[in-house]
């Protein structure tokens, strides 16, 4: 017979899976990789166990909290849009009470891994994790809303590099403005699938604002920016031809994302969005690695 405590676990952690799924959990790849990068070249090598670990439960906390606070506020919105009215919250799958205790375990959890880097790093947790949470928000009145995100994830390689050196830098803020136009770049590609709701919602973005065929052409500038910024780190922090190898292998990728995808044809964008931005932030962090200890 089956006991009654077993049940309620399993149903627990039957809801954390449909909650996992539903703020794409596994799409931490795309900013984890950066957020190690900036470690590496904060401790101009590999950091120590204890920083690597504190990095990797914060990143996870933050990013947890920002995604499930979105679907929260959202709710709304996702119900309408025939994108994502099959998101858990839409279809009832889950309660709001479920996220928004989900929320304050991943803020909690963000905010004691600062706590365990330094002291610095615990003082300004507290205002990262609300700016990262503000995003949700941003598309109700601006179309700057792709460069709040990308904003968001910048703080991810400048937060680790601060965790690990005690401080920020201009080649922490280097590689933070190379990682904020990369993210805002494919954000925006992200945001021509909304064209229309955008529109009919009344909600802000730059291809409303532009149209598709400008916003592409911004989403490429952004890129273009992105690259000019990696490539400054490198020549900022010393790397060796190996982190220039990786970089000259990302411009290749983020050119690659731009072919796949024309105003006529958006059908690409999630291949573009998550397999080559998945890519990009791997080859990222191993040319990062290896140009540190093989320069």
């Amino acid at each position: 017979m089956e006991q009654p405590g077993f049940g309620l676990t399993m149903e627990f952690l039957r809801r954390i899976r449909i909650l996992l799924e539903s703020i794409k959990f596994e799409h931490t790849v795309f900013a984890l990789p950066f957020a190690f990068s900036g470690a590496l070249l904060g401790a101009q090598g590999v950091p120590k166990p204890g920083q690597c670990f504190w990095i990797l439960v914060a990143m996870v906390g933050a990013r947890n909290s920002a995604m499930a606070f979105n679907r929260l506020v959202d709710q709304p919105l996702d119900a309408r849009n025939p994108r994502t009215r099959d998101r858990a919250l839409p279809r009832g799958l889950l309660s709001r009470s479920f996220f928004t205790g989900f929320i304050i375990v991943s803020s909690g959890l963000f905010i004691f891994s600062a706590f365990m880097l330094n002291r610095l790093a615990f003082l300004l947790s507290p205002l990262g994790l609300a700016w990262i949470l503000f995003y949700s928000y941003t598309k109700r009145f601006t179309s700057l809303c792709h460069l709040v995100l990308g904003f968001s994830d910048g703080c991810a390689p400048m937060g680790a590099y601060l965790a690990v050196k005690g401080r920020v830098d201009g080649l922490a803020l280097l590689l933070g403005l190379g990682t904020i136009f990369w993210v805002a770049g494919f954000d925006i590609l992200y945001g021509c699938l909304d064209y229309d709701f955008d529109a009919a919602a009344n909600l802000h973005s730059i291809p409303r604002f532009f149209g598709i065929k400008n916003a592409l052409r911004i989403s490429i500038l952004f890129h273009l920016l992105a690259a000019f910024f990696f490539v400054q780190t490198g020549i900022s922090g010393g790397l060796g031809p190996v982190y220039f190898a990786g970089v000259s292998l990302v411009f290749v990728l983020l050119f690659l994302e731009h072919a796949f995808i024309s105003p006529q044809n958006l059908s690409r964008i999630n291949l573009s969005f998550f397999t080559l931005n998945g890519a990009i932030s791997v080859i990222f962090l191993l040319s990062t690695f290896f140009g540190i200890v093989n320069r």
